[in-house]
């Protein structure tokens, strides 16, 4: 028996799954998703598609190249939810503790739960549950941590379950490349490669205070995910509703342009929020607050995205309509409201290439060295 246990399910290929749920005709064939045209990146493929070196996130350009017999798709983000929302209402009967890591992704806490249950059966169990309820493969793995029960998931893929049992997880774990280690992306792991560091079993044996001095913080984690250890906590899952922020000035103003530089720096600052988060949002608000007090919100509802693009867009236009008394503003406000889970790039906006590098790039600037570091010009919005 775990002192702890932690499962963790994830939905192989979800985007793909639910296409071919939707229709049978796709069954067996390659699927790209992310757009019919060469713009914009693939936010997800089927396992046919991957055999051609197809991945998420590269450019569709690319992917026609090496994949130009495979059926493309743009993508149904309001198909996709539905179907989440159906797995997440049954793990959410079932399961006592579950955090919501993603569109596809849980964690569930059954610490304690083998002393009247039997944390494997109940956990195999849950799994055929969800498949016979909504016809989708999930995958899952069993272990005393989230990193390991992560990675053990990956193993089983596809459509499998794998128990690593405490005590095992460096066992498990030494023999992966460190590539497939989750939480290393390419450039960490061209770094460990360059360092002669190839199998996860390796860099668990290193002293901490070479990776620390490599990586800085992150050596510490790495460390101990190669060692098998992780101290995080499974988060008990609470859908948010809604993302919002509103300034009140300390003098009333009439500068249209100052209260559009306003409502632009708090639109891209909520959208890098929801894609920090890995959200999207389906209706954009603007509020005015005039020198009477009097009070406005103007809303639309758009398609699911956090691109900045759109989003200041729709604000500013919104904004264009709402603000017509030409008096004195008091505050001004946006807000975002329908969430759900999911990544910009799956917007069904045909986004190119350099519009998500380029807010990538923004979105790395932000997380280091804040949300205010980097802002847009208040005339890029009109």
């Amino acid at each position: 028996m775990f002192d702890k246990s932690v499962l963790h399910m994830d939905m192989d290929t979800f985007f793909v799954s639910v296409e071919r749920k939707m229709n049978s005709a796709l069954n067996g064939k390659p699927i790209i998703i992310g757009g019919t045209s060469n713009r914009g990146v693939v936010s997800s493929c089927s396992y046919e598609a991957r055999k051609f070196g197809v991945r998420s996130g590269m450019a569709m350009k690319m992917a026609r190249q090496l994949c130009p017999d495979a059926i493309y798709l743009r993508g149904d983000m309001d198909a996709y939810s539905k179907e989440s929302k159906l797995v997440t209402e049954i793990i959410s009967e079932k399961a006592p503790v579950f955090s919501k890591n993603s569109i596809d992704e849980f964690d569930l806490d059954l610490t304690g739960m083998d002393k009247y249950f039997g944390v494997a059966k109940w956990a195999k169990e849950l799994r055929q549950h969800i498949i016979r309820e909504t016809g989708l493969p999930i995958s899952a793995g069993l272990s005393a941590n989230r990193f390991v029960s992560k990675m053990a998931t990956n193993e089983a893929k596809p459509c499998g379950e794998k128990q690593i049992y405490l005590g095992t997880e460096k066992a498990f774990l030494s023999p992966l490349h460190v590539s497939r280690m989750h939480g290393v992306g390419e450039v960490t792991a061209r770094k460990l490669i360059f360092m002669g560091v190839r199998h996860i079993g390796v860099l668990g044996d290193m002293p901490r205070k070479i990776l620390v001095r490599e990586f800085g913080k992150n050596g510490h984690s790495l460390w101990e995910h190669a060692n098998g250890i992780d101290r995080s906590e499974v988060v008990p899952y609470r859908e948010e509703k809604s993302v919002s922020t509103e300034s009140t000035f300390q003098t009333d103003t009439i500068d249209v342009r100052y209260l559009k530089t306003r409502i632009n720096d708090m639109c891209s600052q909520l959208a890098f929020t929801l894609r920090s988060s890995g959200k999207l949002t389906s209706c954009v608000a603007v509020k005015i607050r005039y020198t009477d007090f009097k009070t406005y919100t103007h809303q639309r509802t758009i398609p699911y995205t956090a691109n900045d693009r759109e989003l200041l867009r729709h604000v500013n236009e919104l904004f264009d309509h709402l603000y017509n008394r030409r008096v004195l503003v008091r505050l001004v406000g946006v807000r975002f409201s329908g969430l759900v889970r999911g990544n910009y790039q799956i917007s069904l906006l045909d986004d190119t290439v350099r519009d998500i590098d380029l807010l990538q790039t923004l979105d790395k600037v932000r997380n280091r060295f804040g949300k205010d570091a980097v802002k847009w010009a208040a005339a890029w919005g009109k």
